[in-house]
């Protein structure tokens, strides 16, 4: 997947993920912090990624862990300090919940203070912690 958004490139493309942009906010996130530097790079390994670059700088990343049949979890989304604001975390976001590949499972995520900016995208609050997306597509006669 590559998306275009103002100057910016969302893409799956995992051989663009900058590993020491990633480790280096995530062991500074309140949600990450504890994990070792190893324990992020195998995640990463084992997931699929989104990164959105500017001027082939990586800005942002996000990544799902999934069955790609039932379920799916967003987590490490995050957005360098200095690009905040600009909307690209919302379009990366976006980008990867209306994914194709996605519409028929249930998406969840855990977030202690984004609950509002999820709730734009179909997500419900299931607990303090925790939100949940229902299947978006449709049931088609088979």
């Amino acid at each position: 997947m590559e998306v275009i958004f103002k100057d910016y490139l969302i893409s799956d493309d995992k051989s663009k993920i900058d590993i020491e942009v990633v480790v280096e906010y995530l062991t500074r996130s309140y949600w990450a912090n504890k994990r070792s530097i190893e324990k992020i790079k195998k995640s990463v390994e084992l997931s699929k990624c989104y990164g959105v670059y500017h001027e082939g700088k990586q800005i942002a990343f996000a990544r799902i862990v999934t069955d790609w049949a039932t379920i799916y979890y967003l987590c490490d989304v995050f957005v360098l300090e200095e690009y905040q604001s600009k909307g690209i975390g919302k379009k990366l976001v976006e980008s990867i919940i209306n994914s194709k590949e996605l519409e028929w499972t249930t998406g969840l995520l855990g977030t202690k203070d984004a609950h509002e900016l999820y709730k734009q995208y179909g997500f419900e609050r299931n607990s303090e912690t925790y939100m949940r997306r229902a299947p978006q597509a449709r049931l088609k006669n088979v």
